[in-house]
C-alpha cells in the first residue's frame, strides 16, 4: 500500500497473515509533514478490506482450468457469488433480458440459478428486491412495482410468474393454492427410476436430521410399511403433508436420466424428497437430500463423474438440475384462454444432458448456444 509522501524512513506494516491465509508486506512511503497532516491514519478495518481486495486479484490471475467442464463450473460459481454483490439495477436489467412472456396483467421471468426469491439471513440480494427497478425498467419511472404470484427454490431455474396488480398476483396465487396451475420440471436424476413412469404418492413431513441438531430437512412419513414382507399400515405423523408427484423419463442412459416431473402438490422440496428418498434417484446437484444422515457434497459415481469431467471434490460445486420448463394458467377473464408458458434450461442444465448421453425432448430441441435465455447462467 502506497501512501504518498516526500523522503523519510520507510514503515513496515505486517500483518492479517492468519486472517486472509497468507503473509503480505506493505510498504508505505515517507510522509512529509504537510501531507502527514492532510492524511488520515490507514485504520485495520480498511487494512483488512484492502488484503482482501489483493488476493481476490491474485485468485483471478490463477490459470484458468482446461477441463471444459471444470471451467464451466468455476464459472457458474463465480456468476451465484456475483448475484449477491451487484446493484439492484443491474440484476433489474439481467432479469429483463430473460423476459419470456409479457401482458397487460403479467411478466414472466427465466428464473436465473442460486438467486433468492426472498430474502432472510445471509441473503444480500433477491427477486424481491429488485420488482420496483424492473417495473420501472419495462413501463418507465412512474410504473408501480410488480408483485410475486409463487416462489421457487433458490436453486431452480425456470418460469417464474410475476404481475402488475396486487389484485391479479392475489388471483394467480389462489389458482397456485387450488391446484388450477399445471407445472411441469425437467430433472436430471442420477440412476434411473424403476419404473420409468408413474405416480409417488407418499407424504412428507420436516424433521431434524439424525446427528445434526439444529438442521432439518424435509422427509417421507410413509402410510404403510413392510413388515415380515406384509404391507402394513402405520401412524403417519400429525405434521406430515399429503404429496404427490407424477413422473415420465425422456431419455435414459445407464447412470441417468432426464424426468419430466408434475407435482400434483406443492410441499416444500417435494420433487427433490420424492426422486431421492422415493425413487432412490437423487437429484444431479442434490447435495442436501442426496444422503439423509449427511449434509455433504453429493457422492457420484466414477461414470458420472467421468462423463462430466469432474473430481469427487469439485462435485460440491455441481448445481441443481432441476428446471421448471412449463406452466400452464388458466383463463384469469372471461373470454380468454389459458396460457401456456415455456422456458428453456440454463446452458449448464443442456451441457450436462449432452455429457450424460442424455436427449432433449424434441419439441424444445435447439442449439446449445440458443438454450440459455439472456442473463441465465
Amino acid at each position: 500500500m502506497v501512501v504518498p509522501g516526500c523522503s523519510a524512513p520507510g514503515l513496515w506494516v505486517r500483518g492479517f497473515g492468519q486472517c486472509l491465509g497468507s503473509l503480505f508486506t506493505l510498504f508505505s512511503k515517507p510522509l512529509c509533514s504537510a501531507a502527514a497532516a492532510a492524511s488520515q491514519p490507514l485504520d485495520a478495518q480498511r487494512l483488512a478490506e484492502r488484503l482482501r481486495a489483493q488476493k481476490q486479484q491474485q485468485k483471478t490471475k490463477e490459470p484458468a482450468p482446461t477441463n471444459p467442464v471444470q471451467r464451466r463450473v468455476r464459472e457458474l460459481v463465480r456468476f451465484t457469488e456475483q448475484l449477491q454483490r451487484v446493484h439492484p439495477n443491474v440484476l433489474a436489467k439481467a432479469l429483463s433480458r430473460g423476459i419470456v412472456h409479457q401482458d397487460k396483467e403479467l411478466v414472466v421471468i427465466n428464473k436465473p440459478y442460486g438467486l433468492p426469491v426472498h430474502g432472510g439471513p445471509g441473503v444480500k440480494l433477491c427477486i424481491s428486491d429488485v420488482l420496483p427497478v424492473l417495473a420501472k425498467i419495462l413501463h418507465g419511472p412512474k410504473a408501480k412495482p410488480l408483485h410475486l404470484c409463487h416462489r421457487l427454490d433458490k436453486e431452480t431455474t425456470g418460469v417464474m410468474v410475476l404481475a402488475w396488480e396486487k389484485e391479479v398476483a392475489h388471483q394467480v396465487q389462489e389458482l397456485f393454492r387450488t391446484r388450477q396451475v399445471t407445472k411441469k420440471y425437467w430433472a436430471i436424476t442420477v440412476r434411473v427410476p424403476v419404473p420409468e413412469a408413474g405416480v409417488v404418492d407418499i407424504p412428507i413431513v420436516e424433521k431434524e436430521a439424525q446427528g445434526q441438531q439444529h438442521h432439518h430437512k424435509m422427509t417421507l412419513s410413509p402410510s404403510y410399511c413392510m413388515d415380515d414382507g406384509k404391507m402394513v399400515r402405520v401412524r403417519s405423523s400429525r405434521n406430515a403433508q399429503l404429496a404427490v408427484t407424477q413422473y415420465q423419463v425422456l431419455s435414459s442412459s445407464l447412470s441417468a436420466a432426464l424426468l419430466e416431473l408434475q407435482p400434483i402438490t406443492g410441499i416444500k422440496h417435494q420433487l427433490r424428497v420424492h426422486m431421492s428418498f422415493g425413487l432412490d434417484c437423487p437429484i444431479l446437484g442434490d447435495h442436501k437430500y442426496s444422503d439423509w444422515n449427511r449434509l455433504a457434497p453429493q457422492k457420484l459415481s466414477a461414470g458420472i463423474l467421468k462423463k462430466l469431467g469432474l473430481q469427487q471434490s469439485k462435485a460440491r460445486h455441481l448445481p441443481l438440475h432441476l428446471h421448471a420448463c412449463q406452466l400452464t394458467l388458466p383463463a384469469l377473464q372471461p373470454q380468454k384462454e389459458e396460457l401456456t408458458l415455456l422456458c428453456r434450461p440454463p446452458r449448464y442444465f443442456v451441457n450436462s444432458l449432452r455429457r450424460l448421453g442424455l436427449k432433449m425432448p424434441s419439441r424444445d430441441h435447439s442449439a446449445d448456444e440458443e438454450a440459455a435465455q439472456p442473463g441465465a447462467q
